[in-house]
């Protein structure tokens, strides 16, 4: 924060200048932003995040916040002597397990996240999939393997998430969804997906992915070989020759599940980099890479 204090007069006329077109591009619509890594785990990072969203709620553009937690939910396992277990990268999720997850998904980071916005001036409430049947989900059933209570959303309802953006709310979501029809079970969702289905749901303007990397790298070892651009088009191709791989192939596809639904702009950015929010919306420079 101290080099942007020490930013001269003309410069930040500068910035100024070039931020305002975004502003009024922006002013109204709907950006869905999922919230994880490095920036939840940091607490520097974590404020600003927060300052960014508040940011854009005041200036009226309608943020949806959705937030994982995978690192909190580990260590909370760990305190009640459970140990965490991963199938083909999925929480494999008992009914204990299940109870941790929603205790920290939808109580403590939840209400953690609400906490750091209202401090910072915005006026935020805290949600689960559960509330007003927000997420409905059915059982995962992978390759026959039983993953326990996780689940994949096959409904949105996101009538209580419009009702708050309309009287100026910012909502913070937890991704534990309820069942399907009689199906009283709560599930555990992926938040990348969940986001990027409520993204589609709420004809979301810009899906944005917070991460722990620049973005799609041409070679994984070289930060600054980073891809700005991609068409999804060419997306295959780069799966099938390694540029995109591991990781950031569930994010590439969520990506993806957002632009087949509607939404024109899709975003992994850095969450390493303070006000990485601010910078890709209302900057000429941008930072990560977009998928349109």
């Amino acid at each position: 924060m101290s080099d942007i204090k020490n930013l001269d007069t003309e410069t930040w006329s500068q910035v100024l200048v070039e931020s305002l077109p975004y502003f009024k591009q922006w002013v109204g619509k709907v950006v869905v932003v999922k919230y994880g890594g490095n920036a939840m785990l940091n607490e520097e990072l974590k404020q600003a995040v927060m300052q960014d969203i508040v940011l854009l709620n005041t200036i009226g553009i309608h943020v949806v916040l959705v937030h994982g937690g995978g690192p909190e939910i580990n260590h909370m396992l760990e305190k009640v002597g459970k140990e965490s277990k991963f199938i083909n990268g999925l929480r494999y999720t008992d009914g204990e397990t299940m109870e941790v997850v929603q205790m920290v998904l939808a109580g403590k980071l939840n209400k953690e996240i609400v906490g750091i916005l209202t401090q910072q001036g915005g006026k935020a409430v805290g949600l689960c999939g559960v509330d007003s049947g927000l997420l409905r989900a059915k059982k995962i059933d992978k390759d026959g393997v039983d993953l326990g209570f996780v689940g994949e959303v096959t409904e949105v309802h996101p009538e209580i998430i419009t009702s708050l953006l309309d009287q100026g709310f910012i909502p913070v979501i937890s991704t534990v969804a309820l069942g399907e029809g009689n199906d009283t079970n709560r599930y555990n969702i992926n938040a990348d997906t969940a986001a990027a289905k409520i993204a589609v749901a709420l004809h979301a303007e810009k899906f944005v992915q917070l991460t722990n990397v620049p973005g799609v790298l041409m070679n994984i070892e070289d930060p600054s070989s980073l891809i700005k651009r991609v068409a999804k088009e060419a997306v295959p191709s780069m799966i099938a020759t390694g540029v995109i791989s591991s990781g950031m192939i569930p994010k590439i596809e969520c990506c993806l599940e957002a632009l087949k639904g509607g939404v024109p702009r899709t975003h992994i950015i850095d969450g390493r980099v303070p006000h990485s929010l601010l910078i890709e919306m209302f900057s000429d420079r941008g930072v990560g890479t977009m998928l349109s």
